[in-house]
C-alpha cells in the first residue's frame, strides 16, 4: 500500500460554517492512508490547477468525493472541477482516457432533509441513488466502480423550523461509522 491510498476530495464552500462536513473530515483526518484534499483551498479565486488535481486522481487508487447535496448536485465548485479535471483524453472514452480506469468511487454526502424525504413518494420525490445517478455515470464513464454511497442526513443547524435534524451525538457517530468505512476500503487494499 502507498503512503496514501485514498484521496478525500472535500468540495465545502465554507468548511468553518458546516455543522455536518466538517465533523465527517475531522473524524477521518490523520487515518493513514488518507489525503484529505480541501478542493475550495486549492482552488483560490477558483482558480483549478487541472494537472495538479488530474496528478493527484492517478496517484490514489481510491477517491472519495465528498461534500454537501446543494440542489440535487454538488457545489459549484464541484461541477467546474469536474468539467475541467475529467477532462476527454484523460478520464474518457474508453482506449484513451484511461487514466481513472479501475480506480474506485465513493460518494459522501451530507442532506439538510431527513432520510425519509428522499424516497418514492417523499418531499424529494426520489431516492438518494436516483438522485445521485449522474455522479455514477460519471464515475462509469471514466472506468471506476462505483462504491455505495455515504450519506448524512438532516445535518441543517439546529433551530431550522419544519426539519428533523440528527443530533451532535448522532453526527459524531456517523463521523465514527465514516472513519470505519474508510479504514476497512484501505484495509482491503483500496
Amino acid at each position: 500500500m502507498s503512503q496514501s491510498s485514498l484521496l478525500l476530495l472535500l468540495f465545502h464552500p465554507d468548511l468553518s460554517r458546516s455543522r455536518a462536513n466538517r465533523v465527517l473530515v475531522e473524524a477521518v483526518r490523520g487515518l493513514p492512508g488518507v489525503k484529505v484534499h480541501d478542493v475550495y483551498t486549492a482552488s483560490s479565486g477558483n482558480r483549478i490547477n487541472v494537472a495538479e488535481e488530474q496528478a493527484l486522481l492517478v496517484a490514489h487508487p481510491l477517491i472519495v468525493f465528498q461534500h454537501p447535496f446543494y440542489w440535487y448536485s454538488g457545489p459549484a465548485l464541484m461541477k467546474e472541477w469536474m468539467d475541467r479535471v475529467l477532462e476527454q483524453g484523460f478520464a474518457f472514452p474508453p482506449g484513451v482516457g484511461d487514466r481513472l480506469r479501475g480506480k474506485r468511487w465513493l460518494s459522501v454526502v451530507t442532506t439538510g432533509g431527513a432520510e425519509d424525504a428522499y424516497r418514492s413518494g417523499g418531499f424529494n420525490n426520489y431516492t438518494m441513488s436516483e438522485l445521485l445517478r449522474p455522479f455514477q455515470q460519471t464515475a462509469n464513464l471514466c472506468g471506476m466502480s462505483w462504491l455505495p454511497p455515504f450519506v448524512v442526513h438532516g445535518v441543517l443547524p439546529p433551530g431550522i423550523e419544519g426539519f428533523r435534524n440528527i443530533s451532535d451525538e448522532e453526527l459524531h457517530r456517523r463521523g465514527e461509522a465514516y472513519r470505519q468505512l474508510l479504514a476497512g476500503l484501505i484495509a482491503e487494499g483500496a
